[in-house]
Formats: C-alpha cells, structure tokens, sequence
C-alpha cells in the first residue's frame, strides 16, 4: 500500500512542523482583511528523470521541491501567494500578500476548528515507488528498452529512453474546517526511436505509465514499449501521404481519447463557462452530440494517470456525467464555479504546483461504451481514414475548432484497412464532429499513461480513452491550429 492519509499528516507535523495550529495562524492571516473562503496548499515533491541515448545515459536529475499555496477569495475575485518558506513568518508574509484581494476589516479571525476529512479507498497504490528505486534498476530498464528497440528493425538508427517518476505528500487546509491530506505517486516511460532508411527519416514516440510504482513494468515491459515505438517509426517507411478532404474517420480504441479530451473535455471546464467563453455556455440538458455518445471524467479509475483521491482544493474527486446519450448534463466544476452555478464541486479543482492557482481540469475523461462490434464499424466505410496512434492535439475553447496529429492511421477500402498513410492532421469541430458519431463500438480502452494536458501555462497528468468510433467524416490535412489548451504525449 502507498501512503495513507494518515501517514502523509504525520509526515508534514512530524518532520515539516505543519500541523492545524500553525494553518490556523496562516488562515487568521489570509483573512484579516475579509474575505469569504481562504485555502493553504502544501506541497512536497520529489521528482527525477532519467534519459538514455546513444547507448548510455544521457541526463540524470533529482529535484525536491516544497512550498504553500495560499489562496484568498472574495467573490469571483481571488488573491493568490505562495512561498517556499515553510517558516511560521514567510507564511504569514505571503497570506498577507493574498489577503490584498479583500477590502475588509483587518480585526484578527478567531480561530477556525480544523478537522481532519477522510477520503475513499486508495485510487493508486504503490508499495515500491519509483522514486525510491536504486539508480543501477531505472537506467537497467532504459537500457533493455534501447537494445529491444534496436533489434526491432536493422533500420532503427536512434534511440532514446527516458524515466520520469515523482511522489507528491499535499495537505490542503481551508477556512472552513477542512483538512485533507494525500500521496500521489506518478510514473512516465517513454521512447522514441528514428527510422533511416536512405535519405528518409521516420520517428516515432511511445510509452505508458500512471499512478504506479516498479509494479507497472511487470504488466508493462519496457521491450514492449520500445517494439512499438520501432515498429511505428518502420511503418512509417513504408507508408504513403493522407489525401486531403472530409472523409469517414474510424477511431481506434485507446489513445483516440485525445479527439474526445479535445473536442469536448475543456470545452466543458465551468471556468470557459462561468465567463460564457466556451461554446457550451448556457447549453446544460441540451443535445451537443449523436444519441450514441455518453461522455464521463472519472478520476476514480484504479492508478490511471488522471487519476485522484481528493483534487487540489480539497474535494473528493469523482465520476461525473458530463454528456448522456447526447444531452448535456454537467461541466466540470471548481470551488468558484460550482458557487457560480449554485451546484457542488466536482473534485475537477486542479494545479500544476503550489505556484499555481486552481482551476477547473479533467482528469480521466472517456466515452462509454456501444454495443457495435468494432469490425463492423469499419466494413461500413466504402473510403475512409483509421486512425490508431496520436501526438496530440489543440482546441479553440471559444468555438469549439481543434486539430490533432495521428502519427498511426491507414485507409479504409471497400471496408477493409489497407495501406499506412503519414502526415496525418484530423481537423474539425467539437459538437460538429459528435453530432455525426454513427457508430460506438463495445471495446472501451483507457490509453495508457501518457498525456499531459496544458491550459493556461499550467500541466496536469490526464487520461484519455475511448471505444472504436465511427464518425461520418472529418477533415484529413491542414496545419497546427493556434489554440487555447491543449495534449502532449
């Protein structure tokens, strides 16, 4: 078992000397001018990366980081100061700093009882966390990846295998009462490798990983993963340019997730929607997809990359129905949006560190799945595109335009998968594109670990996943859209 709860306050009072007290003297501080909700974020991370390249290690780091978070709100306004300082004083400095969001009294608050919160079962144990494997294990697994990757093909002229693991202990304390407490594990192993076959040269990238510890490369071996990532690059070689045009589109099961992260999940964060900048806004219980298409973010699903206890305000995070059966029926809500709408927050508060102010964030989203066998699907496409493997992808939150990158797509003739194209950009609209969904297949897959999600300077760790999806056509080619958020693998 990882960390429980427990533990990790233990750990902040008995070595940090952070305990209700000292919060409570912080929270007097953030609210000595006024205010209607203050929080306290604690942090400590330790984090490493590890590279390989060239048949040696290319880059080793090993950071430990630790800071609070102090967040003053008053209405839709919010103060916001963090320090690195653990000290009672620099605390107190940076409260004051965010309290100069209020404009009210500067009388001293009474003490706010504090009150340890529980949370569910453990949604990511890691009883060996990478974090604390002997240096001579990682590089061994980065090493076994280089040489499976160069056995693949006589063609795979470059390699390069890397390691990022963290765990983070947070403690969030608010005004109201509330303390909570969590461990977060996170592990990431990707590899790209290079394809030289005379004068052309072909890349590829893949990895996985997710709230885990050295566990994951049991069910996960790194020579599966460099295969992949050669077997791409190759296949590339051999592949022809996409044609250009609005065509049938099959997405794959798994990593198409990101079409779905792009063309619905931000749009659906209640901040877009609270400030009616998104193309949702004012769009609750009604139709925004095809009946076929029911839509969650569930950050409940057992150490998947997205994957919390409690979000970064100190609510238990869920499952939450965002599209059913092609109704909208909920975005995904903060502390200050969720007060906006008058509903509960939906444990979506997320940030990238303590330096970070909270905002609305996925954290597992998928499309549930259909009752089509996925063979079916694609022998309904006379000419049409499959689309297997992604890069990434962008959206324009104010309408709903995105573009993302298929770095492994075929066509479909005469309803059968033929020859491998590359260069691949699928663009369109987010509820123009779900309102032609004609088939769901029953195959759901969850990607694995790999994606990270930007919006507003900030990165989160997401999950993506998705059912084999027929959708009666999508724009094939065009460029990189200029965008408010977006996906990297």
């Amino acid at each position: 078992m990882s960390e429980t709860a427990e533990q990790v306050r233990a750990f902040w009072s008995q070595r940090l000397g952070i305990d209700a007290a000292a919060a409570d003297g912080v929270l007097s501080a953030a609210l000595s001018r006024g205010g209607t909700f203050a929080e306290l974020y604690f942090e400590h991370k330790r984090s490493g990366a590890l590279s390989y390249e060239d048949q040696r290690v290319a880059s080793a780091q090993s950071t430990l980081s630790q800071g609070v978070g102090i967040r003053v709100v008053e209405g839709d306004a919010v103060g916001y100061a963090y320090s690195e300082d653990l000290s009672l004083e620099a605390m107190r400095r940076a409260a004051a700093t965010a309290a100069q969001i209020a404009h009210g009294s500067s009388d001293d608050v009474g003490p706010i009882e504090i009150t340890a919160a529980s949370y569910p079962a453990d949604r990511y144990a890691a009883p060996s966390p990478t974090t604390g494997a002997p240096l001579s294990e990682k590089v061994e697994l980065l090493r076994r990846a280089d040489a499976a990757a160069r056995e693949y093909d006589a063609s795979i002229a470059w390699v390069e295998a890397s390691l990022v693991d963290e765990e983070k202990r947070v403690l969030i304390v608010r005004s109201d009462g509330r303390l909570v407490a969590d461990y977060q594990p996170l592990v990431r192993f990707n590899v790209s490798c290079r394809s030289d076959l005379g004068d052309e040269r072909r890349n590829a990238r893949w990895g996985g990983g997710g709230r885990m510890g050295m566990a994951y490369f049991e069910e996960h071996s790194p020579e599966s993963l460099a295969q992949e990532a050669a077997r791409q690059a190759r296949l590339q070689q051999e592949a022809q340019d996409a044609p250009a045009g609005t065509f049938p589109v099959v997405l794959a099961a798994g990593d198409s997730g990101i079409l779905l992260h792009e063309a619905v999940g931000h749009g659906l964060e209640a901040d877009f929607n609270r400030k009616e900048t998104s193309n949702y806004s004012k769009r609750v219980g009604q139709s925004v997809a095809s009946p076929l298409v029911t839509v969650l973010d569930d950050a409940t699903l057992l150490e998947s990359r997205g994957s919390l206890n409690v979000d970064d305000e100190g609510n238990e995070a869920g499952r939450n129905l965002l599209i059913e059966d092609g109704v909208l029926a909920a975005y995904m809500q903060d502390r200050i949006s969720a007060e906006h709408f008058g509903v509960t927050p939906s444990g979506n508060g997320r940030r990238q560190s303590f330096r970070h102010i909270p905002m609305p964030r996925m954290t597992n989203t998928y499309m549930t799945a259909g009752e089509d066998d996925p063979q079916d699907l694609i022998g309904r496409v006379d000419f049409g595109i499959y689309c297997k493997a992604f890069s990434g992808g962008q959206v324009n939150i104010s309408n709903g335009d995105f573009v993302f990158s298929v770095t492994e797509g075929y066509l479909i003739e005469g309803g059968a998968i033929t020859a491998p194209i590359r260069d691949v950009n699928l663009i369109g609209n987010g509820p123009d594109v779900l309102s032609k969904v004609t088939g769901v297949g029953h195959d759901l897959e969850m990607s694995d670990g790999r994606w990270t999600c930007g919006k507003d300077g900030q990165a989160v760790p997401v999950g993506v996943g998705i059912p084999t999806v027929l959708v009666s056509g999508i724009t094939v080619g065009g460029t990189q859209l200029r965008a408010g958020a977006g996906m990297s693998a």
